[in-house]
């Protein structure tokens, strides 16, 4: 080693500016000293903090490793292997944990220790001297300062004795203290060399020893199981690779397709619709009543589950059931100016929820689907034959038709004849059952609407005043509902009509309603006309509720039979017998929503023609008018339950109009 800068102690008590000169150099490499082995010391509890962090990661990991084991992973299958691994990785995590403790405990003892020990001991010890001379080099030169101030004459040697005495003991003092304050400088320029080696001899000693022990228990068992690891790894790092390319080329794929695909109702000229569906999924707008007046469109994902409509919103791990639809209607509404709403209907004739789908497609569908959920065709052995053989004898058997007109006799049974000038399709093929072929003829056209062909319509109004289509004045209108004995009126909405071949049971009825109501759901007829039926003891008419004019007129006497739907309650049908001059005689089915129940319009059917058999008898007119309570004016009064709201209009308790 070289030789060292030292103070000499010789020249302490002289204490000239030369040396003090050099004592400052001497200082100045003290306090660079301090400063950066303050420095050095904060670097190496870096390093001890970190080693000894690492202690608590690798605790910590070892303890995560086993506890993948426990975790409930949703997709865990094939893990058994990474289990087993992970568990031998924590083994193997303890054991280096247990190295690294011991590095960090040898870190603490050889490396920070000594640094520590150094500043502690030897800087703050030269920092004490360093305070201590300079208040002894204060007082000598007070001391001087007040020996030099004796006065010439007059001495006093008791005074001067003093202030000597005084001199001597200050100069002794600095003397004494710039002695060990020399020594301390001069031993600090050698303690400085020792103290920037020794930790880190430390530091390296303890890292040495901490890669043997490790290599020493590690190098022989571990490697096999690393290789074992490193193919598994690699194995799947393969496998990754070609499932990456296959999903790389199927998003090419993917990308490439028509721009058809993402816009909605692309196709809506002629949309590829699927009528057989037994079971449907999708995103469709669910409408919610916020006020009484107010409404909000919320867009959710629906799906049919056996008989049920079922509703998962986005987010939620399973649905929940919104409608049951077993024996519900469906039909196609106008709702606040949207396109593609439809409503589902429970079997009690009650208004469910109003739905709206993103494209015609999947408007025909849904209704298409929801139809032929609701017949339970579900619960059968094979439900997709089932519906398609459902949907199939629907086509056959019914075809709309938008005006009033007799049915064309089939020409060819094997080809279908179109009679443009009635707009009616008539198929030739017979279909349905062999009860329901003896109620009604196969292919017989179906009447949706009760408005008549423009040409009649003319015809009947060409004079001044507005005549009625069925060949009746208002004036004898009038004068039949003052003599009749029976008047009650109810809401009710057309639904179809038929030629039918017997009238001998109710079930013709029930046969009607079913096929008038296919046939709506297959064609997609969903507009009804509202009327109002007026029931007296001597006919049915039809009324617009706005002009009040007379749309239809049946004698009370030609209606056979009148029934209610079985299941919905608000479907209300009756048979209509009629006979023309040359003999000929023919029967109709007429099927009507109301808004009341079916049995209360049965039942004022049934008062009126009870009322017409008692006219012939005075007897029993009278017998029955003691019976069923009567107004005021001497007309029957029907008992009713129910409100405007459910349909039926009435004044006050009377049953008249």
């Amino acid at each position: 080693m070289p030789a060292v800068d030292k103070l000499l102690l010789e020249e302490a008590l002289q204490d000239s500016p030369q040396t003090r000169s050099l004592l400052s150099v001497f200082e100045e490499d003290a306090g660079t000293l301090t400063e950066y082995t303050n420095q050095l010391l904060q670097a190496m509890q870096r390093v001890y903090g970190a080693q000894n962090e690492m202690c608590l990661a690798t605790q910590q990991l070892s303890k995560q490793l086993l506890a993948y084991e426990k975790q409930h992973f949703a997709l865990g299958k094939g893990d058994e292997e990474v289990i087993s691994t992970l568990h031998y990785f924590s083994k193997v995590v303890d054991e280096l944990n247990i190295l690294h403790s011991e590095l960090a405990k040898q870190l603490a003892d050889t490396m920070v220790l000594p640094i520590i020990q150094f500043r502690e001991k030897d800087l703050t010890e030269v920092s004490t001297l360093k305070d201590l001379f300079g208040l002894a080099s204060n007082e000598h030169d007070v001391s001087m300062a007040k020996y030099s101030r004796l006065p010439k004459r007059k001495e006093n040697e008791k005074l001067k004795a003093e202030v000597a005495k005084e001199v001597a003991n200050a100069r002794r003092k600095q003397h004494l203290s710039s002695l060990q304050y020399y020594c301390a400088l001069n031993a600090l320029q050698y303690r400085k060399r020792v103290a920037m080696m020794e930790p880190m001899l430390g530091y390296t000693r303890g890292q040495i020893n901490f890669f043997k022990k490790g290599a020493e228990m590690f190098s022989k068992r571990m490697d096999s199981f690393l290789s074992s690891v490193s193919d598994m790894v690699q194995s799947i790092q393969g496998e990754l690779d070609v499932e990456a390319e296959k999903m790389r080329i199927s998003q090419q794929d993917l990308i490439a397709v028509n721009e058809s695909v993402y816009t909605p109702d692309s196709d809506v000229t002629s949309p590829a619709i699927n009528r057989n569906l037994i079971q449907k999924a999708g995103y469709l707008n669910l409408r919610n009543k916020t006020g009484l007046v107010t409404t909000t469109w919320e867009r959710l994902y629906f799906f049919t589950q056996g008989g049920n409509l079922m509703c998962q919103p986005r987010g939620a791990v399973a649905g929940g059931l919104i409608q049951d639809l077993d024996n519900c209607s469906v039909m196609a509404v106008d709702c606040e100016d949207r396109r593609y709403c439809f409503q589902i209907t429970t079997p009690t004739g009650k208004a469910g929820i109003t739905l709206q789908a993103e494209s015609k497609k999947e408007y025909e569908e849904w209704i298409c689907a929801i139809n032929n959920i609701s017949r339970q065709i579900y619960l059968t052995d094979n439900p997709e034959a089932a519906a398609i053989k459902l949907n199939q004898t629907a086509l056959q058997a019914v075809t709309p038709i938008t005006s009033l007109g007799k049915k064309h006799e089939v020409q060819h049974p094997s080809q279908t004849v179109k009679n443009m000038e009635n707009d009616k399709i008539i198929p030739s093929e017979s279909a349905g059952f062999q009860d329901s072929t003896q109620l009604i003829a196969p292919g017989t056209p179906i009447q949706f609407d009760i408005v008549l062909p423009a040409m009649e319509f003319l015809d009947q109004n060409r004079g001044g005043r507005r005549a009625n289509p069925f060949g009746e004045s208002e004036d004898s209108s009038k004068d039949e509902e003052e003599d009749s004995l029976l008047q009650q009126m109810f809401v009710v909405r057309f639904l179809g009509s038929m030629a039918v071949q017997s009238d001998e049971t109710c079930e013709v009825i029930y046969e009607a309603m079913r096929q008038v109501l296919a046939a709506r759901a297959i064609h997609n007829i969903f507009r009804m006309t509202e009327s109002h039926l007026m029931v007296t003891s001597k006919n049915l008419r039809l009324i617009d509720p706005q002009t009040q004019v007379t749309r239809a007129s049946f004698e009370l006497t030609t209606v056979t039979q009148f029934a209610a739907h079985q299941e919905n309650r608000r479907l209300i049908g009756f048979v209509i017998h009629l006979s023309d001059t040359l003999g000929e005689e023919s029967m109709s089915a007429y099927v009507f929503e109301s808004n009341t129940e079916g049995e209360k319009i049965c039942y004022a059917i049934s008062l009126g023609k009870e009322i017409i058999e008692a006219q012939k008898d005075p007897e029993a007119l009278a017998q029955l008018m003691k019976s069923v309570p009567l107004t005021n004016d001497g007309k029957f009064m029907l008992l009713n339950d129910m409100s405007e709201e459910d349909g039926t209009m009435h004044g006050g308790e009377e049953s008249e109009a």
